[in-house]
C-alpha cells in the first residue's frame, strides 16, 4: 500500500507547486508597425515622397489586428501608396 501512496503524493506536490507560480506575460516588440495594448494610435496626415520621375502619396492607418492570449489589443499599421504628380 505505501508504494501506491508515494507516487500519488509526489504528483499532488508537483501539481500544487506548479499551480501556485503563475507567470504574468509581458509583450514587447521592436517593430514600429505593430503596437501592443492601449488605445488606437493616431493616423498621420498623408505625405508626398519623391521617387525619381514620379511622386508617391503615402497614407498610414492603424487598425486592430487581434489580441494577445490575455486580451491585450494588437494594433498594426497599414501603409497605402498612390502615384501622384510631383508639384
Amino acid at each position: 500500500m505505501p508504494s501506491r501512496v508515494t507516487p500519488c503524493l509526489l504528483c499532488a506536490a508537483l501539481l500544487a507547486g506548479c499551480a501556485t507560480q503563475t507567470i504574468v506575460p509581458t509583450y514587447t516588440t521592436t517593430n514600429p508597425d505593430i503596437r501592443i495594448g492601449g488605445e488606437r494610435p493616431l493616423d498621420e496626415a498623408p505625405r508626398v515622397d519623391a521617387a525619381g520621375s514620379f511622386c508617391l502619396e503615402v497614407t498610414e492607418r492603424w487598425h486592430r489586428d487581434g489580441e494577445t492570449p490575455d486580451g491585450t489589443a494588437l494594433w498594426a499599421r497599414d501603409t497605402l501608396r498612390k502615384v501622384v504628380p510631383c508639384s
